[in-house]
C-alpha cells in the first residue's frame, strides 16, 4: 500500500474538509531503494498517517517533513539515503536511495484535486505533472492537468505545459482540446 490511488480516499476526506494535508511521494529512486516511485505517504492535520514511501526506513524523517510542510505552505524535495551521514538517523538502514516530494494539498494549493479524484474513481483517463525542483522557488508545486477534454494549471510556461503535455502519459482527448 501507498501509491497516491491507495491514499486518495484519505486525502480526499482532507481536502474535502478544508484541511490541508502534507503528501509525501517518491519521485526518484536509486540502487536498492525499499519502494518505487509513485509511492505516498498522506499526513493528516491531525497526525494520522495513510500510505509509505519507504516500507518504515524513513516514514518518521517524511513524517516530520510533511507536519511541516503542512505549517509553512512551502514544498520541499528531500533526498535519503545510505550515501547521506545521516542515512541510519533517519532509519534508512534498509538500503538505497529515494527522492520524496513533500508538498501541502489542500483546496486552496490543489483546487484541480476533486476532478482529478472524480477521474479517478471513473477510471476516466488523467495525468498530472508537478514541479519539483526549479530555480525559481515560486514554480515548485506548480501543475498541470491533462483530462480528456480539458488541460488545467501551468507549469509556469507555454514551452514547458507543451513539453508535459507531450510526454505526460497518454491520455485519450477529445478533437479541440
Amino acid at each position: 500500500m501507498g501509491t497516491v490511488r491507495d491514499v486518495l480516499a484519505d486525502l480526499m476526506a482532507i481536502w474535502r474538509s478544508g484541511g490541508t494535508a502534507g503528501v509525501g511521494t517518491v519521485v526518484r529512486t536509486f540502487s536498492s531503494a525499499p519502494r518505487p516511485p509513485g509511492a505516498s505517504m498522506v499526513v493528516a492535520p491531525d497526525g494520522t498517517v495513510s500510505g509509505s514511501v519507504s516500507g518504515g526506513c524513513v516514514e518518521g524523517a517524511v513524517y516530520e517533513l510533511a507536519t511541516e510542510v503542512i505549517g509553512t505552505a512551502v514544498p520541499v524535495l528531500q533526498r535519503y539515503g545510505v550515501s547521506d551521514g545521516d542515512a541510519f538517523a533517519v532509519g534508512l538502514t534498509c538500503g538505497g536511495i529515494i527522492d520524496v516530494f513533500v508538498e501541502p494539498i489542500s483546496q486552496a494549493t490543489f483546487p484541480e484535486l476533486g476532478v482529478v479524484a472524480d477521474d479517478i474513481a471513473a477510471h476516466r483517463p488523467a495525468a498530472v505533472a508537478t514541479v519539483i525542483a526549479h530555480p525559481v522557488a515560486d514554480w515548485i508545486g506548480r501543475r498541470l492537468i491533462v483530462r480528456r477534454d480539458e488541460v488545467q494549471g501551468s507549469l509556469g510556461s507555454a514551452r514547458a505545459d507543451a513539453a508535459a503535455d507531450n510526454v505526460l502519459p497518454y491520455v485519450p482527448r477529445i478533437a479541440g482540446t
